[in-house]
């Protein structure tokens, strides 16, 4: 049974209850830890922290009229994505990067991850909704400078060990993708 645990008063910053707040404060640190592995490249260990049934998805943004706002993105399972991944095809691309037989990565980029504006949305017994936004700096050889700003909303597993992303929905703030490629993952 999903629960909402944003209450109005959690919305307007009243009251909030300390389960939450501890909830909030792992989910911080789960985030926190996920961008340093990409910053540090450590692709292995980023990739252990999804499900083996993990959905990983960016659709693509449109510039739509002021009452259609259902239509700015594109809908899942049925039009075009820039991401539309599984566990599987994550790790062919970290094998890839790994490899060197990336030309957009070679040489590596340097990238920043910062989550910001952590907000729960629902949680149950297995697992918990979570809304952020995210600022995604990368620079590459000495002048190429890359930066992407957006939304994600994960569906986080609780497992005995901690977390583990189920689903990643990552919305970028661009219509149009400004960049020469997309090899950055979120």
């Amino acid at each position: 049974m999903n629960q909402d645990t944003t209450s109005a008063a959690e919305r307007v910053g009243d009251t909030v209850n300390s389960e939450y707040i501890m909830l909030k404060e792992k989910i911080e640190h789960f985030f926190a830890y996920e961008g340093e592995l990409l910053d540090e490249r450590n692709f292995d260990a980023w990739l252990e922290l999804f499900a083996e049934d993990a959905r990983y998805w960016m659709p693509l943004a449109r510039n739509v009229k002021h009452n259609d706002t259902e239509a700015e993105y594109t809908r899942e399972q049925s039009d075009a994505a820039w991401f539309d991944e599984d566990k599987k095809t994550l790790l062919q691309r970290v094998m890839q990067l790994k490899g060197g037989d990336h030309w957009a990565e070679e040489p590596f980029s340097r990238t920043t991850h910062i989550i910001t504006n952590i907000r729960i949305q629902s949680r149950s017994e297995t697992d918990v909704t979570v809304k952020s936004r995210f600022i995604v700096y990368v620079n590459r050889r000495e002048e190429e400078v890359r930066l992407f700003v957006g939304k994600r909303i994960d569906v986080l597993r609780i497992t005995d060990h901690g977390f583990l992303v189920q689903k990643r929905s990552i919305f970028l703030d661009q219509s149009k993708l400004l960049f020469k490629n997309l090899t950055t993952f979120f």
